[in-house]
């Protein structure tokens, strides 16, 4: 028997809303619940089953928000199992909801089953808006064949996001981390599932574990971006950003689709927001996650270090350097001299069981990190990321200089962004397609960490999120919220 779980309230004015099921699309999810119900919206999330525990408490006992559940499908899913499910909670939906937010990832499954009950869908991006213009810039400016050395501006963006030689390369694919032998689906707290039929690695933020299938996830030089036929069937965009960081980026795509964007974000949790005169406890915020070390034993070794010397080191839970590189990587910081703190993830072989104290000048966490709390340290100085989105604007929100070595998808053009556009980074190397050393890394370590200009290009930014959610953001919400219930979304 399917079951299908609807809290008992009184609806209104009603939105569905679709995410993908990674950490990186999930997060996002939520705190966009968080914004609509704050403006009175009343939400459906519709969602498989088995991620319900990642949930926080606060979101399944809202008043405003009912979740729809339905059975999680063994891999690989299909359109039609996704479609069918979907198509039965929408038949027993009380309401017609005014809309449905689909992440871009869900939208081929989804968008038929919205059209045959006459609901709009808006299109979400859990990434930058960087992202999806680069991608849309690079492919109308095909064809594209550069020289080393040659660089070649993409008409309509800044003349700082020039394309180089380097950035065509073929970059090597590094598998994602499998979970541990015998590991529950809930590994680590966040639940795994292989992508909806026909979508690769998620272009934009988060991850499955699961490689794509042939032809899929980013787009091919000379290709447009896989998500474009999928926006042209929504009436809207909304993006998680914010005019303060990616305002021509968000005016490109807008030109260019003939549609209203709105960049509603960034999408973080409001503990975040509201404590950036103090350390956030990521216990307050993400109750559900085990770490290792206690957000106590992490806050007393940071007091230990002075103000801005620590170098964090974290590549998330989904991908990371290849095994060679991590062990480049490990030698470096047991070369250099700064104070460091490095996550390694849970399944990686890199360390054995390496975790604890490096002497008195390092930290070394397995698995989980408290990462709110380590970027809003002021002992934190500088942060080694593969630039996932959330990871960057954790750290651009709390002033904290990057240390770029992206990995897969966006996190090139999030890196690209950081360093070129917003000047508050370096990349590890100047050439990603080639296998970093450990020379690489100990130069960029000391590049970051000695550069004073930089620093204070960080504070200045995060300073404008000194009070609290960006203002424009909050501005959009309420334009996007009016622009609903008055038309349907219908442009």
């Amino acid at each position: 028997m399917q079951l299908y779980l609807f809290s008992h309230k009184t609806m209104s004015f009603e939105i569905c809303i679709v995410p993908f099921w990674g950490q990186g699309h999930l997060f996002p999810c939520i705190e966009l619940c968080n914004r609509l119900t704050s403006r009175n919206v009343n939400i459906t999330l519709i969602i498989p089953s088995t991620i319900t525990t990642s949930l926080p408490s606060s979101l399944l006992q809202h008043p405003l928000i009912r979740i729809a559940q339905f059975p999680s499908p063994p891999p690989p899913p299909s359109h039609h199992d996704l479609a069918t499910d979907l198509e039965r909670i929408l038949a027993n939906n009380p309401t017609r909801p005014v809309c449905a937010i689909v992440d871009i990832m869900m939208s081929s499954c989804s968008a038929p089953v919205f059209t045959k009950f006459h609901i709009p869908t808006v299109a979400f991006f859990t990434s930058a808006a960087c992202s999806a213009a680069m991608e849309l810039a690079t492919w109308k400016a095909q064809p594209l064949k550069l020289e080393p050395g040659e660089t070649r501006l993409l008409p309509g963006l800044p003349e700082n996001m020039t394309i180089t030689h380097s950035d065509l390369k073929q970059r090597p694919q590094h598998p994602n981390p499998p979970p541990p032998i015998g590991a529950s689906p809930h590994y680590g707290g966040e639940t795994r599932f292989p992508p909806p039929p026909g979508k690769g690695p998620p272009n934009h933020g988060g991850g499955f574990g699961f490689p794509p299938p042939p032809g899929k996830g980013p787009p091919k030089l000379g290709e447009p971006p896989p998500w474009l036929d999928d926006v042209r069937e929504s009436s809207a965009v909304i993006i998680n950003t914010c005019d303060d960081l990616e305002r021509t980026f968000i005016k490109y795509i807008t030109n260019h689709i003939e549609k209203p964007v709105w960049g509603v974000g960034p999408l973080l949790p409001e503990q975040y927001w509201n404590s950036t005169a103090s350390a956030l406890l990521d216990r307050d915020v993400r109750p559900n996650r085990r770490f290792s070390v206690t957000e106590e034993e992490v806050t007393q070794w940071l007091d230990s270090k002075p103000r801005g010397s620590v170098l964090y080191v974290s590549f998330g839970t989904e991908v990371g350097p290849t095994s060679e590189e991590m062990e480049e990587l490990g030698g470096a910081l047991e070369s250099c001299e700064e104070a460091f703190i490095w996550v390694i993830q849970a399944s990686s072989s890199i360390g054995g069981s390496k975790e604890g104290y490096f002497g008195n000048r390092g930290m070394i966490i397995r698995g989980w990190a408290p990462q709110l709390l380590i970027l809003s340290h002021p002992s934190t100085g500088g942060f080694l990321s593969h630039c996932g989105w959330n990871s960057t604007v954790e750290g651009v929100g709390r002033g904290v200089p990057l240390l770029a070595w992206p990995i897969r998808g966006d996190q090139y053009h999030n890196a690209k962004l950081v360093m070129s556009h917003l000047k508050l980074g370096y990349m590890v190397t100047d050439d990603m397609s080639e296998k970093i050393t450990k020379d690489d890394i100990l130069r960029g370590i000391k590049k970051l960490m000695a550069d004073k200009e930089m620093k204070r290009n960080a504070e200045i930014l995060s300073a404008k999120f000194q009070h609290g959610f960006p203002r424009s953001s909050l501005e959009t919400l309420d334009d996007f919220i009016d622009h609903i219930k008055h038309s349907g979304v219908h442009c």
